[in-house]
């Protein structure tokens, strides 16, 4: 027989730890019909007595993730009294570790895993973002990426790219061509965000030898011949000249991280951002 049924999910955070959790649940009641209202952001006593006889008049249950002892007790306290079924998510467990790891309530910070959510999501669309936008493939919405990188083939643009969005930075890299003009879309924004990569002649000779040789094609070639370097990093160095507000980095065998701590660093002190990957 079907039943009808009212859940109300209270938390002081978003709430979405409890609805997803209590969505799974519902999974094994598929012949109930459950209606779920959520309320975000519960942080005063005078809430929770609102929110309990609004919970009583619907006949509702109570589902609640609260770090605050006191407003965990305040639900349970008025949920009894009205003879309200109720259900702490976060209490017992939030209890037990902190009393494995000698960690009081007064130290649980409220709305710490909406933070660490933030910073999850905004590192995914970041990945996205630059994988998207990798080796000039699309050049739209180029305003919104945080960091552009301009330079020659192998003076890697791509893994910068990759490392950096893995940090929550959204990275467009633009490759420069010998004898093709830059994309426009480069110019119509925000110039603080270009970056300029160089790397050493003889190193780049032998990184481009190398990977014709990985995929079995004759390092002989133009790619890897040294005069058609020379024009190509010629040609680089030009276009950086004529733009001089592009900071320039030599990549020469610098690490990863180093050049892209050096990148973040710089590009948030012109941007006016904190330095740090995660805004």
């Amino acid at each position: 027989m079907m039943k009808k049924g009212i859940v109300y999910i209270i938390s002081d955070s978003t709430g979405e730890t409890a609805a997803t959790m209590t969505r799974a649940v519902l999974v094994q009641f598929p012949e109930n019909d459950i209606t779920l209202f959520r309320y975000k952001n519960i942080r005063t006593e005078q809430q929770i007595e609102s929110l309990v006889e609004e919970a009583f008049q619907s006949h509702a249950m109570l589902i609640y993730t609260m770090v605050s002892p006191q407003l965990r007790l305040k639900i349970r306290t008025l949920a009894t009294e009205k003879g309200l079924f109720s259900f702490d998510l976060l209490g017992p467990l939030l209890g037990e570790l902190g009393s494995y790891l000698g960690v009081t309530d007064e130290k649980h910070k409220v709305g710490i895993l909406r933070a660490v959510d933030e910073r999850y999501f905004r590192r995914i669309e970041a990945i996205e973002y630059t994988v998207k936008h990798d080796d000039g493939k699309c050049l739209t919405d180029l305003d919104k990426a945080d960091i552009i990188l301009v330079g020659i083939s192998r003076t890697s643009k791509t893994p910068l790219s990759i490392f950096l969005s893995h940090k929550g930075w959204k990275v467009a890299n633009i490759p420069l061509v010998l004898n093709q003009p830059i994309p426009e879309e480069v110019f119509k924004i925000d110039q603080r965000k270009v970056v300029g990569l160089l790397i050493d002649i003889s190193i780049l000779q032998r990184i481009r030898r190398n990977r014709l040789e990985k995929f079995g094609t004759d390092p002989g070639g133009e790619y890897a011949s040294m005069s058609y370097i020379e024009n190509e990093l010629a040609y680089a160095e030009e276009l950086f000249r004529k733009n001089k507000r592009w900071p320039i980095f030599n990549v020469t065998e610098r690490a990863l991280e180093e050049t892209a701590s050096e990148i973040t660093r710089i590009v948030a002190s012109r941007m006016g951002w904190p330095d740090s990957a995660l805004f």
